[in-house]
């Protein structure tokens, strides 16, 4: 099996900090099993989150994969802090110093309640898997099962040889390399003049302020939320993508012409896969006004999508064996790809119905888990250059549905709360309501800003 990394994992690694995280959360309303939990995180230990990047010596090479010599270690906080923190705690655990390269790619910690409940939050890297391929390690090391993938050790090969290896592998891609140039050069006559002046970037201070991107999480009854797309003449998926269009116009993330271009990642993960981020993007055009009373059009708008994806090469892909060659800095401009793009832009990713595992880290069920999207080290200079993200994630578990949203739109309001409101605002024009959210409140008013 080659170790050699996809083209898409190798420029989410030269991201860096853009490609953000992901942080899966689970809330008890017990004390979590600690002994369970170490074996979980012993299984994750040994599962497909069990590797590091490794750079070629060639400023051209292409990276591999190799087993890392260091172990993530389990962090258990001693101290009870209450449920209101939460948070708080999370915002602190997705900004866990995470490197791919050496380590540690993933951080798995708990924290329990002054009530007697507690908390679960494992962060991970999108340069070591997206949504889907967290959710299948998840559910490995959940059901106790270490996948067996040996990959080399890291510096294991010496430099010569490492720079041959590397050379011949450069060799074997310049078919595809020239193919990608002909394609960048096909693509920049085409969009020659149509494109808006660039803007300038905003001079960078040494005191260039971090931001915590805001973020809100909620949780559905799933057969209200089923019974409702099903009365749209809607699915469970184009629910979420005009639920994304509105909670879009709120932010003013919208075209001149009012629309809204919803992203969705599409699974393209295989049984052996061994890519870090095997999704590709399918861009569905949507019109926020009509999206709460009619779901019809944006069913056949991402029907004909998903046809055109299947049918019509991507030019996005085309481009990709050129990212080896590209200086970094030339790369980390792409970083609007990987945070959502143009200021109309919205990712409506619906990761569906998971398997019962992926709720019990300690053995037993959690009361409550979602996903979520961090970007916990962007400045605001960055984050303002990019024109903003909103990214909206949803799945089911049992008969909840989560729906979790990261959103920052310069120039306009943006806070936990704000955001949260426009969450809740948009789900009331589906005529939906969030249950009890995971800090236990009574009222739409205190649920959980996650």
């Amino acid at each position: 099996m080659s170790n050699v990394l996809d083209l898409v994992d190798q420029s989410f690694f030269r991201l860096g900090q853009a490609s953000g995280v992901g942080q899966c959360v689970w809330v008890y309303n017990r004390a979590v099993d600690i002994d369970g939990l170490r074996r979980f995180h012993e299984h994750l230990q040994r599962g497909r989150l069990a590797r590091r990047i490794e750079r070629s010596p060639l400023p051209f090479g292409r990276h591999r994969w190799v087993t890392p010599s260091d172990r993530s270690e389990l962090e258990i906080v001693a101290i009870p802090r209450p449920r209101e923190e939460l948070d708080a705690w999370l915002i602190e655990q997705a900004a866990t110093p995470l490197d791919p390269e050496h380590g540690p790619g993933w951080h798995l910690a708990t924290m329990p309640f002054t009530d007697g409940g507690a908390a679960v939050s494992l962060v991970l890297t999108h340069c070591l898997t997206d949504g889907i391929g967290g959710c299948v390690a998840i559910v490995e090391a959940a059901c106790g099962y270490d996948i067996a993938i040996e990959w080399p050790a890291a510096g294991s090969r010496r430099k010569w040889h490492a720079i041959r290896q590397d050379a011949r592998q450069t060799m074997r891609d310049m078919p595809a390399i020239g193919r990608a140039a002909i394609a960048a050069a096909r693509f920049a006559r085409r969009n020659r003049g149509s494109a808006p002046a660039p803007v300038p970037p905003a001079p960078i201070t040494g005191g260039d302020e971090l931001v915590t991107l805001p973020t809100a999480t909620i949780f559905l009854d799933a057969d209200e939320w089923d019974a409702r797309a099903d009365a749209l003449g809607g699915t469970g998926n184009t629910l979420l993508a005009g639920l994304s269009a509105r909670i879009a116009e709120r932010l003013g993330r919208v075209a001149v012409d009012g629309t809204v271009n919803v992203a969705m990642p599409v699974n393209e993960r295989t049984a052996d896969d061994t890519r870090a981020n095997a999704v590709a993007m399918v861009d569905v055009m949507v019109d926020p006004a009509p999206a709460a009373n009619d779901l019809r059009e944006i069913r056949t708008s991402t029907k004909e999508a998903l046809i055109r994806h299947r049918e019509v090469p991507d030019e996005r892909q085309d481009l990709l064996p050129l990212v080896p060659l590209l200086p970094e800095r030339v790369t980390k401009r792409m970083a609007s790809v990987a945070t959502g793009g143009t200021t109309n832009v919205v990712v409506s990713s619906n990761l569906g119905e998971a398997p019962a595992p992926v709720n019990q880290p300690d053995g037993t069920d959690a009361d409550y888990v979602a996903l979520l999207s961090r970007y916990p080290a962007v400045s605001k200079t960055m984050i303002d250059q990019l024109g903003g993200v909103l990214v909206v994630h949803s799945g089911r578990v049992h008969d909840q549905v989560f729906v979790s949203v990261l959103g920052y739109q310069p120039d306009r309001p943006n806070s936990n709360d704000t955001l949260r409101s426009n969450l809740v605002s948009a789900l009331g024009d589906f005529s939906l309501a969030p249950v009890t959210g995971w800090e236990c409140a009574d009222a739409v008013d205190a649920l959980p800003a996650v």
